[in-house]
């Protein structure tokens, strides 16, 4: 029987709710202190460029502007991976690059300034696709990349990071193969997932070297190191996380804000402020990588997969910190949903003049299986399989092993999802709606319905090490420390809750820390939907210490062992006579009890989401309709179920299945400039046009911690493309292999089909 938990699996409702709904909480740009500048950035308008000469005299002489940099005044700070990226450059290598930075004491008066800064250009040839780049006599955007090729490795990885997967005997599986296909597909819509509130940064430079940043990150810990690669580890740097107003992965890293912020304060001796505007934030922040892939699939007649070839091109942009380790997570992430023995799967990281890569939720698997899967249902329309057959037959299974990021082998020891695909199946009615490959599920006049299915895992829910403090007081409360801010899901609050079951407290006489990377231990963040095992078992394990600890000190107290008692609302008893009792503060009122957590990396879990879609295409005007959506996975133990029902109903946006529809960020491949760097032309979804959600979700006893539960969070989102591409292929009968499926996408493939809509392999 299931164990009955006091506020895990329950409505609670979240620490922070009313401080958001009433905006009570502070985020970045709230803030205010004394002698506060702004700071704002002069961007390139060319998307390659020398800076033949900049003259920012009169911009220094208007009333109230306090510093101005060039790329001739800033420290020689480079970040990205390699590190040698500058933060200010004579080069400019994309349409929104940073020219020159400006503080001054409002922000009306560093835009002015900004307008006062003269430059003048020598334009240079420019790359803006990635195939054009890596042809013999591309412009190249750095002298130091033959080719427009970067480096594969990424250190925090190790020597064996993963840059392809290479596995087996691949000619002898194509020979065993009773299909082979090849085919290429494209997922480069470059997506931006807009959080809600742009990326946001306070700096104050004290001398000698001592720097403190406010900023809107959701992983402090991280961020404090890859800035402090940049601007030198002999400084003294402090990052204060802040409630972040949506990140959807974009929020990990912002060390090139950062980097400006540091630099103007150092150069004022005054805190700057910079935010972007949301022009800014959808014109010059990073994006989603470009992902290519080209490839060869033999497949069986019952739907075993024999061998995988091909080549994935993932375009960075002008630069990248993360495209190495999105391209490392990405070939694991794609053993876990292709189970094959014969793998020669090949990357190469391609440099072009457009906004640098970064992380975005989704990370690396998202772009290599939208890719790549439209690959494998070529295969499958050949021999007839249904696809839901063949997720089932292909995801992971207890037992089977895997290499993943940093090249080791792992073998899985988690669940098999297929119940929860079952049950998730016959919610959508996937067995009655299914006509076969190419073929719709309904026809009236010209609307034509489609289903498809997809398939995501992560074994990084159990990624990078989290650490906690947990503090008693021994009047009956207790205070979490941890390094983790809160960027939209209740997770924090989902901590207290644990900590709440262990201790036995109510959830009102618990709190958290601010994240303060000079207080709170180290914690990698909540990316990769490993908030709720790593950084939740960081956390239980400082509550279990602490308890121990406190029962130890009780103990004689009680004339009874540690086994024999336990803790209930700052009470402590003995178990076989609870009325032989005492109260916290009978192991001394002078006395702060500490607990410590520490989770180290495990690779041998995974979660999994199924997605099933089914749309409705206009085949006159290539309109493509969502009419419902239904998730299926196993959680575990749910811990939140407002939350979980939360992240599952926000899988359509922030980069998720409405990249397959409409979410685009449209680049002028002739002049570089994005096109719809604005709120009218960036397509969003509205309440009007929200397809049915339903959601299937089972909880099975997973081996995570002590309450078996593993996050879901980021791979929401990240199944329902291919699925959308799947559904609408289906729909019209003809296959797309680009994101999104706009109506002229739509018409054109249309059209390219003599007679219209056709059927394929039933």
């Amino acid at each position: 029987m299931a164990k009955e938990y006091r506020y895990i699996g329950k409505k609670v409702p979240r620490r922070d709710a009313v401080d958001i709904v009433t905006g009570a909480v502070n985020y970045l740009d709230d803030l205010r202190m004394a002698k506060l500048l702004y700071g704002k950035v002069l961007r390139s308008p060319h998307p390659h460029a020398l800076i033949k000469n900049i003259d920012k005299s009169r911009a220094e002489k208007l009333e109230g502007v306090k510093a101005v940099l060039t790329w001739e005044d800033v420290p020689d700070w480079r970040g990205g991976t390699p590190g040698m990226t500058r933060i200010l450059d004579r080069k400019v290598r994309f349409v929104g690059d940073a020219v020159a930075l400006v503080a001054a004491t409002t922000e009306e008066i560093a835009l002015a300034a900004l307008r006062l800064i003269d430059v003048e250009y020598e334009v240079l040839p420019a790359v803006l696709d990635i195939e054009e780049a890596i042809k013999p006599g591309a412009p190249l955007v750095y002298d130091e990349f033959e080719g427009n090729i970067v480096p594969p490795e990424f250190p925090l990885f190790g020597p064996g990071c993963l840059t392809g997967v290479s596995m087996g005997d691949v000619a002898q599986g194509f020979d065993e193969a009773d299909v082979v296909v090849e085919g290429t597909c494209g997922y480069q819509n470059l997506p931006n997932a807009i959080p809600p509130e742009p990326p946001g940064v306070i700096a104050l430079w004290e001398e000698p070297q001592r720097v403190t940043i406010w900023a809107s990150t959701q992983a402090p810990a991280v961020d404090r190191m890859i800035l402090a690669g940049v601007i030198g580890w002999e400084v003294d740097l402090k990052v204060l996380g802040h409630p972040v107003g949506g990140s959807f992965g974009t929020k990990i890293v912002v060390w090139q804000l950062e980097s400006f912020a540091c630099a103007l304060s150092k150069a004022s001796g005054m805190p700057v402020k910079m935010v972007l505007s949301k022009e800014e934030h959808l014109a010059t922040f990073v994006l989603r990588p470009e992902s290519r892939m080209n490839a060869k699939v033999g497949m069986k007649r019952d739907g075993t997969v024999t061998a995988v070839s091909g080549t994935w091109l993932v375009g960075t942009g002008n630069h990248s910190t993360t495209t190495q380790a999105q391209i490392a997570v990405g070939c694991g992430e794609i053993q876990l949903m292709t189970r094959c023995r014969n793998w020669d799967l090949k990357s190469a990281i391609v440099c072009t003049n457009r906004n640098a890569s970064g992380s975005v939720r989704g990370f690396g698997g998202q772009e290599l299986k939208c890719a790549f899967v439209p690959i494998l249902c070529l295969a499958m329309e050949k021999l007839g399989i249904d696809p839901l057959d063949f997720i089932k037959k292909n995801f992971i299974k207890p037992g089977d092993g895997y290499f993943w990021r940093d090249g080791s082998w792992y073998q899985y020891r988690g669940i098999d999802y297929s119940p929860a695909m079952d049950q998730g199946a016959e919610r959508f009615g996937w067995r009655d709606k299914w006509r076969g490959w190419l073929r719709p599920s309904s026809v009236n006049g010209p609307l034509r319905r489609g289903v498809g299915v997809g398939v995501h895992g992560n074994a990084d829910i159990g990624e990078d090490v989290s650490e906690a403090y947990l503090r008693l007081t021994t009047d009956g409360t207790a205070t979490l420390f941890s390094c983790v801010t809160e960027h939209g899901t209740g997770q924090r609050s989902n901590y207290l809750k644990m900590i709440a079951e262990v201790l036995g407290l109510p959830l009102e006489k618990i709190s958290i820390s601010p994240s303060d990377s000079t207080i709170t231990p180290f914690d990698f963040g909540p990316v990769g939907s490993r908030g709720t095992y790593a950084i939740g078992s960081a956390a239980i394990a400082a509550a279990e210490d602490a308890r121990r600890k406190l029962l130890e000190l009780a103990a004689p107290l009680l004339d009874a062992g540690v086994e024999d008692l336990d803790t209930e609302d700052g009470m402590i008893f003995v178990k076989a006579d609870p009325d032989r009792c005492l109260p916290w503060i009978a192991v001394g009122h002078d006395r702060t009890i500490l607990g410590y957590g520490r989770f180290e990396p495990d690779f041998t879990l995974a979660n999994c989401m199924t997605t099933f879609v089914e749309v409705e295409v206009d085949t006159e005007t290539g309109k493509v309709t969502l009419l419902e959506v239904v998730n299926a996975t196993d959680a575990g133990k749910i811990i939140d179920p407002p939350g979980l029902e939360g992240q599952l109903n926000g899988c359509l946006g922030a980069a998720g299945i409405d990249s397959a529809l409409f979410e685009e960020t449209i680049v002028d491949r002739g002049t570089g400039r994005i096109l719809n760097a604005n709120l009218l032309d960036y397509k969003w979804r509205t309440f009007a046009e929200l397809p049915v959600i339903k959601n299937v979700v089972l909880e099975s006893a997973i081996s995570s911690h002590r309450f078996r539960a593993v996050g879901v969070g980021e791979v929401s989102t990240a199944a329902g493309p291919t699925a959308i591409l799947m559904a609408v292929s289906n729909a019209i009968g003809v296959w797309l292999v680009e994101y999104p499926v706009t109506p002229e996408r739509v018409l054109a493939a249309l059209n390219r089909v003599a007679g219209g809509p056709q059927g394929g392999a039933a």
